[in-house]
């Protein structure tokens, strides 16, 4: 099982991966079987669809910014509470996050939950 500073580096390079766009940083995170709820509650991301997801979150210019240090855990799990800014059709828009990442016992992110809801969304000038 990885330990709580391999966590918090894993998080840090997927917060730095979206900030330099380089998509293959973030998809070497995952573990070849790794499922992301973003949102939880939405259905799940697996396989092929992680680099169309990812590919497409890079193509929109997503930018992450904690808000928070990265926490750790006594298992295998890490947090980070992050502000996401994207354009989607031309308006500058704001998600405030929580995800929440599990780790496989080779220290690749085995499940990804991202917590954000309608409240958590915002255009840049109403936030």
């Amino acid at each position: 099982m990885p330990d709580e500073a391999q966590m918090k580096a894993a998080l840090q390079s997927y917060i730095d991966g979206f900030n330099t766009s380089d998509l293959s940083a973030i998809l070497g995170l995952f573990a070849d079987d790794a499922i992301v709820e973003d949102p939880v509650g939405t259905p799940p991301i697996q396989g092929e669809q992680l680099r169309k997801f990812y590919s497409r979150g890079i193509g929109m210019g997503t930018r992450l910014t904690l808000d928070n240090p990265i926490r750790g855990s006594h298992g295998n799990c890490a947090a980070m509470a992050f502000t996401v800014e994207i354009v989607i059709d031309g308006t500058p828009v704001i998600i405030r996050s929580v995800d929440v990442m599990t780790f496989n016992d080779a220290g690749k992110i085995s499940h990804m939950r991202a917590y954000w809801a309608p409240g958590d969304y915002s255009t840049r000038d109403s936030a």
